[in-house]
């Protein structure tokens, strides 16, 4: 894949989106928390091995980074990949007339 293709693959998932959302709202969670938190606001009804799979491909995008404590693994957030975007694609102002 080229340059971003790990970060556009990530968002191009809605499910991937809602856990990002999730994760903005309250960071640091467990799979197990972002599982109850998906099935109970967003009703969905994903595995726990398929929202670990989702939280991978985050995670290969740079967007999730993960922290171990004892036997639990905690996911957070970061959006300093989305900066490449913006970067490459700034938004131009119009001149007033």
């Amino acid at each position: 894949m080229g340059e971003g293709a790990d970060l556009f693959k990530a968002l191009g998932d809605a499910t991937r989106r809602i856990i990002l959302d999730e994760l903005t709202e309250r960071d640091s969670q467990t799979l197990f928390e972002i599982c109850g938190r998906l099935t109970m606001k967003h009703g969905l009804a994903s595995s726990r091995q398929a929202i670990s799979q989702h939280l991978a491909v985050l995670e290969e995008a740079g967007l999730v980074h993960t922290r171990r404590q004892g036997r639990y693994k905690f996911h957070h957030l970061d959006t300093s990949p989305l900066r490449a975007i913006v970067e490459r694609w700034p938004a131009r102002r119009e001149e007033p007339s």
